[in-house]
């Protein structure tokens, strides 16, 4: 098949793009700078040279969109907002011009979308959409207003003839440099691995291999559209997740953070304390009920692969 992936060279269109080739797929990836083999460019905003790939390409995954990993500032919340949805926009207008349009578009999204809970799991039916939760701060609405502008997006683009499907993505997990599980890693040895919080948050998370599995799924399932959460169907609480980490590499301390400590190290870190204390716990419904197998359900399962290929990796 020819693959063409609009904002892949991060973490997730890096793993991605050589899991698919490995497949013998042709993969093209579009950026801006569109730099190297198999790259094309773009600006993510205006149709351009990049559309003629989509005309007869066989799948589209769009995973472009400035990093959430900042400072929440207004300019880059405004940043985030817009090039999703801009991004978005700009690849249902290629996709509607295209002679021979894709048979599916894998449109990311966030598992942010749902509501900062405890109480019970979300998953594509029964879950809540966050934007409305008290106790939390106000600002905390914009993520989920992002992902809401987002699938919005997705869903208004005449499209017809291409299935379309909103990846509700939790943390994806890879032993890749500069990934969630390498940042997570590295705190966890600095001694830094502890409850943030309390520790009562939920974190949802995908293997790696587990997230690829799934992309191949949902592009042979014809029947599958709309919203989809790529998680793992065992989130836990951030004290046990980070227990666990740990325990695989041997780690006993694990200094542990509390909300005011937690900011301090979002600020020096230039991110956000949202993204470490908002409890994300996200079920896969709808991929469970096609009769997709987790390989890695289990987080120490999935801990032990993920830490034995990163050592691996830097021998």
């Amino acid at each position: 098949m020819k693959i063409i992936i609009p904002g892949g060279t991060g973490q997730v269109g890096g793993l991605l793009e050589r899991a698919l080739i490995a497949q013998g797929h042709a993969v093209i990836v579009v950026s801006r700078n569109g730099q190297g083999k198999n790259r094309v460019s773009w600006d993510g905003v205006n149709l351009g040279p990049w559309a003629t790939e989509i005309d007869g390409a066989d799948v589209v995954i769009n995973l472009a969109g400035r990093t959430v990993n900042c400072r929440y500032t207004k300019e880059n919340m405004n940043d985030m907002m817009q090039s999703r949805v801009d991004s978005t926009r700009v690849v249902g207008q290629a996709i509607a011009q295209a002679k021979r349009p894709p048979r599916v578009w894998l449109q990311m999204s966030t598992a942010t979308i749902y509501a900062h809970r405890f109480d019970a799991a979300n998953d594509e039916t029964s879950g809540v959409l966050g934007g409305n939760e008290s106790g939390v701060p106000t600002y905390w609405s914009f993520s989920v207003d992002i992902a809401k502008a987002w699938e919005q997006a997705l869903n208004e683009a005449p499209t017809p003839q291409t299935r379309k499907v909103a990846l509700r993505t939790s943390m994806v997990m890879s032993p890749d440099r500069e990934g969630i599980f390498d940042v997570l890693l590295r705190m966890t040895r600095f001694g830094l691995g502890g409850a943030i919080g309390g520790g009562t948050q939920y974190v949802s998370w995908i293997h790696d291999h587990d997230f690829v599995r799934a992309i191949d799924h949902l592009i042979a399932r014809d029947d599958i559209d709309g919203a989809v959460n790529m998680a793992s169907p065992e989130p836990l609480p951030q004290r046990d997740f980070m227990a666990t980490l740990r325990q695989t590499c041997g780690m006993n301390l694990g200094l542990p953070a509390m909300k005011w400590m937690a900011e301090i190290g979002a600020f020096l870190l230039r991110t956000d304390t949202e993204l470490l204390l908002k409890s994300r716990r996200v079920v896969p419904g709808r991929l469970r009920s096609s009769g997709f197998v987790f390989e890695f359900a289990d987080w120490s399962l999935a801990a032990h692969d993920l830490f034995e290929r990163w050592r691996a990796a830097r021998v």
